[in-house]
């Protein structure tokens, strides 16, 4: 089976390593060609065109930006439909709102493609070594005959059921990783501020049942201010616009989720876009120091 993706970049890159280290030929395109790199040294044929990667593919996976990416990516002139064969599926890993979701599945069905939604949890130190969480939804015949490929990338695979739902449940996942960095952010600048070592409140914070993976992990990186990316704070940002979107289509109040929105967005107007999710202490400092 041919693997083909569609946007390398950290996560889109890391999946595609892995996918070549289990022995699957893999197929790539990215609009930065320098990003194809590194894939291109490790065995992978890169082509010039999302047309071209699902001439080449049985299953296309997508891992663009937003909803718009993945429509130019897959309906443009050079798109994926436009490559498009008989038994060919796409599978969209991006975090897109579920009813753009919903509105291009039925667009790209109707070509008579098959078309699933994988988004995942995890980032590229996780997706190289194949320990995604990969929450699927779409027509279970589909899911079933790509399930092998799936299971390769994650180590945990869910299927969700219709168009939709994938996405959905992505969503309110990243609304609790975007909650997490901001409460330890908070905590540890309280900490800081108040005159005591910030390991002391995590050591504290990690023998309760309060802990969380990231209270275990990227929290001490925080308090040395290292905030190497693996998810971007702009991309965060980005996601919760659609989390506020999708809550404003469904009449669902997210008091906090718009909070949240405002205060990424202020970080990222403040310059700190390019650096890790986590960085939004970086922020949080900033304010502190007025």
């Amino acid at each position: 089976m041919k693997i083909g993706i569609v946007g390398t970049g950290i996560l889109g890159e890391a999946v595609g390593l892995h996918l070549l280290d289990v022995g699957y030929e893999v197929v790539v395109f990215n609009r930065t060609k320098q990003k194809t790199e590194n894939l291109k040294k490790n065995g992978a044929t890169v082509v010039k065109s999302p047309k071209h990667v699902a001439e080449n593919s049985d299953l296309v996976i997508t891992v663009v930006k937003d909803g718009d990416a993945l429509n130019d990516v897959i309906f443009s002139d050079s798109g994926i439909i436009a490559g498009r064969h008989d038994g060919m599926c796409i599978a969209d890993m991006s975090t897109v709102n579920p009813n753009s979701t919903k509105e291009i599945s039925e667009k790209v069905t109707i070509t008579g493609t098959d078309y699933l939604e994988i988004p995942v949890m995890g980032g590229p130190n996780v997706a190289i070594d194949g320990r995604l969480v990969l929450m699927a939804s779409g027509e279970k015949r589909i899911f079933e005959k790509f399930k092998k490929v799936f299971d390769s990338i994650a180590e945990q695979t869910f299927y969700l059921g219709n168009t939709g739902t994938a996405h959905s449940i992505k969503l309110a996942m990243n609304l609790q990783i975007s909650m997490l960095a901001l409460s330890l952010s908070e905590g540890i600048t309280l900490t800081k501020k108040a005159g005591y070592d910030p390991e002391i409140f995590l050591k504290i914070l990690n023998s309760t049942y309060f802990k969380t993976g990231m209270s275990e992990g990227k929290a001490y990186k925080m308090i040395k201010e290292s905030y190497e990316p693996t998810f971007t704070l702009a991309n965060l940002k980005k996601d919760l616009d659609t989390i506020n979107d999708t809550a404003d289509s469904c009449n669902a109040e997210l008091p906090m989720a718009k909070l949240a929105r405002k205060v990424y967005a202020d970080a990222k107007d403040a310059g700190f876009g390019d650096i890790d999710y986590t960085g939004i202490i970086a922020y949080i400092a900033k304010l502190s120091e007025k």
